[in-house]
């Protein structure tokens, strides 16, 4: 049996492999690498002799994995996303010391629900909280490479990829329709009022207006709809502000339903917004981290 020397099988030649592997392309591979084309073919060529195996089909300029190749590519991942998350953990300053949570939200998130879900954490001295915002693709990677430790998202996702995630849902809100106090939402009869009531509903993009949407076509109703809004605080201000009718989870209005600002006509049957958390799964957990997916 062939054995393998460990000490000529480095991260050089992993790096410049991955690389390559991820632009399908020399030069590409080259300019992000500051390196010349000629530096990474020795360093490939140096890792297939060692491998025992070809790694790459090469067709003109183009290069595609072999599948001793592809289980490389596996095995690269690993370990630079184990790299990642080394330094992650080692690098952060006093992080070891004063335990540090970074989660990151999608925008879309009801700012009520994510302060709800961080209230037994948000009194605590010792820990530093780190909350970022931003569209669901980029947080991913974000947690990807070990910059975020929790991800909130009102969308699931798949689990397992190059980064193994972990998905679970862990709550869910009823959606109502809320508006003026002093209007005939006393009387809202659920669905006979609804085609003549002036609406406002999340975007397309939400999973509430598309289950909204299902609805209406199921009771041949076409909503009357004045606005459609991504932002939840923008919908919940206009839900307040604007004196019609607005499509929301109750959690985000829970505030102006409580002083009387606003009133609940309905709960919309059958209809829920879903939240998830998303983690990676890691060698290392925070304990801040472990001690806040225990609570949910």
């Amino acid at each position: 049996m062939r054995t393998l020397n460990l000490r000529r099988l480095n991260f050089r030649h992993l790096q410049y492999f991955w690389v390559v592997a991820k632009e399908e392309h020399l030069t590409r591979a080259a300019e992000q690498l500051h390196v010349a084309q000629s530096a990474i073919s020795s360093q490939i060529r140096a890792l297939e002799q060692e491998l025992g195996h070809e790694l790459f089909l090469r067709q003109g300029r183009t290069l595609r994995l072999t599948e001793v190749g592809r289980i490389v590519l596996d095995y690269a991942e690993s370990i630079f996303n184990l790299g990642a998350e080394l330094l992650e953990t080692v690098q952060g300053g006093d992080e070891l010391h004063r335990p540090e949570l970074r989660i990151g939200s999608v925008a879309t998130l009801s700012r009520n629900f994510q302060e709800n879900l961080l209230k037994p954490v948000m009194g605590d001295a010792d820990l530093r909280l780190v909350l970022q915002s931003a569209s669901l693709e980029e947080l991913l990677e974000r947690l990807r490479v070990h910059r975020l430790d929790l991800v909130l998202s009102n969308r699931p996702v798949t689990e397992g990829g190059q980064l193994p995630l972990r998905c679970r849902r862990i709550a869910r809100q009823t959606v109502c329709l809320v508006g003026p106090p002093d209007s005939a939402g006393r009387s809202f009869r659920f669905p006979d009022d609804l085609a003549g009531t002036i609406l406002l509903v999340p975007g397309r993009s939400s999973e509430i207006r598309s289950q909204f949407e299902l609805l209406c076509e199921e009771l041949a109703i076409e909503p009357n709809v004045a606005a459609e809004v991504d932002d939840m605080a923008m919908l919940r201000l206009l839900a307040r502000d604007s004196g019609s009718v607005a499509l929301v989870p109750e959690v985000v209005v829970q505030d102006e339903l409580e002083a009387g600002i606003l009133r609940k006509y309905c709960e919309v049957p059958d209809l829920y917004e879903h939240f998830y958390a998303i983690t990676a799964r890691r060698h290392f957990q925070p304990p801040a981290l472990k001690a806040i997916l225990a609570n949910l």
